[in-house]
C-alpha cells in the first residue's frame, strides 16, 4: 500500500510540472513590433537637462564644553542632597535603606518642583493592568503619572493611583531635623 502512494506523489510531482510548462509557454509571445515601436518613441524625445545636485554641508561634529565653563553637567545629579539635609551625622536612623538610597541618588522628576497643593489631578487612564493619573501642573501642563513617579517637593512618591484619587508618601523634616514619612493624596477635581 505504501509503494502505491510513494508512486502516485511522484506521478502528481510530473504531471504539475508538464502543466506548469505548458502554462509558461503560452505566456510568452514572439511578437516584439509594439515594444519596440515605443522604445523608439521614447528614444527619439529630446532628452532633458538634469538639475545639478544641491550642495552637501559638511557635517560639523560638536564637542561638550559647557562643564568646563562651569555649567551644569547632564550626567551627574541634578540635585544632592546634603548631609545636613539628612540630619547630623548624614543618616537618619527612622528611614529604612531604601528610603535613604531614594532620597539620595535619584534624579528629582518635573513635578517635584511645584508644591503638592498646587498640583491638581484631572483624570485617569487605564491601560490593561497600568492605571495612569493625569496631573495638572500650575503652568498649565498635562503630565501623565503611575505608581513610583514622584509629586511635590516634599519626596512624594506615588503608590496607588484610583479614579478619584491618587495616593503618595512623603518624607517630610520634623521639628528636630529628623526625617519622617507621611501619607498623603491628591483628589480628582472637575476642570470647568
Amino acid at each position: 500500500m505504501m509503494k502505491l502512494r510513494v508512486q502516485t506523489d511522484n506521478t502528481l510531482k510530473i504531471l504539475f510540472c508538464m502543466l506548469f510548462a505548458i502554462f509558461q509557454s503560452g505566456c510568452t509571445s514572439t511578437d516584439t513590433t509594439g515594444l519596440e515601436n515605443e522604445l523608439s518613441k521614447i528614444m527619439s524625445r529630446p532628452g532633458g537637462l538634469i538639475e545639478p545636485l544641491p550642495e552637501i554641508k559638511p557635517y560639523e561634529a560638536y564637542t561638550y564644553q559647557s562643564g568646563l565653563n562651569g555649567a551644569h553637567n547632564p550626567f551627574k545629579l541634578f540635585y544632592v542632597i546634603k548631609k545636613t539635609e539628612l540630619g547630623t551625622d548624614g543618616l537618619d536612623d527612622a528611614l529604612t535603606p531604601e528610603v535613604e538610597r531614594e532620597i539620595k541618588n535619584r534624579n528629582r522628576e518635573e513635578l517635584e518642583a511645584y508644591e503638592l497643593d498646587s498640583l491638581r489631578m484631572v483624570g485617569t487612564l487605564d491601560d490593561d493592568d497600568d492605571e495612569w493619573g493625569i496631573v495638572l501642573d500650575p503652568d498649565g501642563a498635562v503630565h501623565r503619572v503611575s505608581v513610583g513617579n514622584y509629586l511635590g517637593i516634599n519626596i512624594g512618591k506615588i503608590t496607588h493611583v484610583y479614579e478619584d484619587r491618587i495616593e503618595l508618601r512623603e518624607i517630610i523634616q520634623n521639628s528636630d531635623g529628623r526625617w519622617e514619612e507621611r501619607k498623603a493624596a491628591l483628589a480628582l477635581i472637575e476642570i470647568e
